[in-house]
């Protein structure tokens, strides 16, 4: 694997659209029997007496979409050191079998790590969108990413003086 994604490429505003996946019945009941076992995510009569209408996908596993895309279409040929979590998490609509989901991921902040010179930190959103452009979810959160070469020590320096200034 040949990384071609360092923290320095991951700037602010920049936007990727992280490719499409879609999930059937048949996925939706097998991630619900292990993980989400709720009515509604197991049984498409049950589906059709809650307030989703139908068989829908478990919160988890559209998470789980998105994480997969991420990976597929990014961060397998990134320099990701991993991520300390997540700032929000927003299921904003129902995955039904069929849908086809599509990913978009933007940089929003972006900073040097003053202890880890090696190492950057990006906090990005993701927005996933079902075939007809409804947002079905959004997550903000951070990931950690190998710099191409570690900062200096003026460039420490320089990033001290910057957050003293802030």
């Amino acid at each position: 694997m040949a990384i071609t994604i360092y923290w320095e490429d991951l700037q602010p505003g920049s936007v990727r659209e992280l490719g499409t996946t879609s999930v059937s019945a048949a996925e939706i009941k097998e991630f619900a029997g292990k993980y989400d076992p709720q009515p509604f995510h197991l049984d498409e009569e049950a589906g059709r007496r809650s307030l989703f209408g139908g068989l829908c996908a478990s919160g988890w596993q559209t998470c789980a979409l998105a994480m997969r895309l991420t990976v597929d279409h990014m961060l397998k040929d990134s320099s990701s050191l991993g991520s300390p979590g997540l700032e929000s998490l927003k299921w904003l609509k129902p995955v039904f079998p069929g849908d086809r989901l599509s990913l978009r991921h933007t940089i929003l902040e972006s900073r040097a790590l003053r202890k880890r010179p090696d190492t950057g930190m990006v906090r990005s959103r993701w927005e996933l969108f079902n075939q007809d452009g409804v947002k079905v979810l959004e997550m903000d959160g951070y990931g950690f990413f190998g710099r191409r070469h570690a900062a200096t020590p003026e460039e420490l320096a320089q990033l001290d003086a910057q957050r003293a200034a802030a």
